[in-house]
């Protein structure tokens, strides 16, 4: 294992530029970005622009009005006659400016801190993964396209076009979300449809209501039975009613409900199934005088795992092996934007992030060493990935 890193300069390198890795992610984390935090996750953005600009990157800034600005940062590798690779990193995070959980710390063996894990310590895994190559002018850096987009967590609503459209443009695409525990990357996640559901009923006394009341409330009730009743998880599908609010007191009838649904499923013949049952569910009335409207707040489509993804996935185990450092495959239930760039047709890799845990807590952190590890992965990932031939 110690032969192996005393012959690689992108290790020798890490290793002598590690305190200015672990100096760029506290100073990310530190800075607010909640999704909602248009200023904080602006800063973050210039904070990025910098260090690409510093290593040669072209950087074209996406100006957005309702969240933060995205960022692509181009390269022209050393052969610019080659089709690029796509990169991708979100630099919001879910917690809200008002949040208490605000600030980096580290001990011998984990780094703490909002984004750790979820995901700014992949952004600055892959920013010195790629410095390493430059630095040490390895001749095989292939041209790279460096997303970093500022609303994944809300569904990426702003971003998603962009990430389509330059995932079209590129051989093969890689996620840096965190890696898992036991040294997984992700070949395959769940889609995602969340909506909401409002009804709107008549409202009244609840003293002087009759047997037709015209309850919103009760209304919203059956239709969340019926979508409780799409909840198979042995088919690899979820639905899950998580948010429900209506009325104004006991002694009203209620002429407003609402609920927030979440879908989870595995192909998109499942998507279809569900957003037909969906369909028939919302158009039956169950209480008289009430009416229901739905509204579409994100959706991602499946990322199944595919002969080309095993292919990719393979190439980066065998890498792994011969630095010394493993990996396993996983099918990871959440989404993440590998959900769209998978929709572009091209192969795609997730969770090439530092191993993390306990991400969207105030326990989120990263292992230490994984940081580096994983930067010399990816470098390494980078220059000796070959895309997969497509069937």
């Amino acid at each position: 294992m110690q032969e192996k890193r005393n012959n690689d300069p992108v290790y020798t390198w890490l290793t002598r530029h590690a305190t200015e890795m672990f100096g760029l992610l506290a100073a990310l984390v530190n800075i607010q970005s909640g999704t909602g935090n248009k200023p904080g996750v602006d800063h973050v953005c210039r904070a990025i622009q910098l260090e690409m600009e510093t290593m040669g990157f072209f950087c074209q800034t996406i100006a957005q009005t309702d969240h933060g600005d995205h960022l692509v940062a181009r390269h022209p590798g050393t052969d610019p006659e080659k089709k690029p690779v796509l990169i991708t990193g979100h630099m919001d995070t879910v917690f809200p400016a008002d949040t208490d959980f605000t600030s980096y710390s580290e001990d011998d063996t984990r780094c703490y801190g909002p984004g750790t894990a979820d995901m700014k310590g992949g952004l600055v895994m892959g920013l010195f993964g790629i410095k390493a190559l430059i630095e040490t002018q390895c001749p095989d850096m292939p041209p790279i396209v460096f997303v970093f987009n500022a609303d994944e967590e809300i569904g990426s609503p702003s971003s998603r076009q962009l990430i389509l459209d330059l995932a079209r443009e590129t051989s093969m695409g890689f996620v840096l979300e965190a890696g898992g525990l036991e040294g997984e990357i992700v070949v395959a996640r769940k889609g995602n449809l969340s909506v909401q559901i409002k009804v709107t009923g008549e409202a009244g006394h609840a003293a002087f209501a009759g047997p037709d009341k015209a309850s919103a409330i009760l209304e919203l009730a059956h239709k969340i039975i019926a979508i409780e009743t799409l909840h198979r998880p042995d088919q690899g599908i979820s639905a899950n009613v998580g948010r429900v609010t209506g009325g104004i007191g006991p002694n009203t009838v209620p002429a407003h409900a609402r609920a927030a649904v979440d879908f989870r499923f595995t192909t998109d013949a499942d998507k279809t199934r569900l957003t037909h049952a969906l369909d028939q569910i919302m158009a039956a009335s169950v209480i008289p005088g009430t009416r229901t409207t739905m509204t579409w707040i994100s959706q991602r489509p499946a990322m199944p795992e595919t002969p080309v993804s095993m292919d990719l996935f393979t190439q980066i185990q065998s890498l792994g092996r011969q630095v010394g450092i493993s990996v396993i495959p996983e099918r990871r239930q959440g989404v993440s934007d590998a959900n769209i760039i998978f929709q572009a047709g091209i192969p795609v890799i997730d969770g090439l992030g530092p191993i993390g845990g306990n991400d969207h807590s105030p326990k989120e952190y990263i292992v230490k060493q994984s940081l580096m590890d994983r930067a010399r992965l990816f470098a390494h990932i980078l220059t000796r990935c070959q895309p997969p031939t497509r069937t």
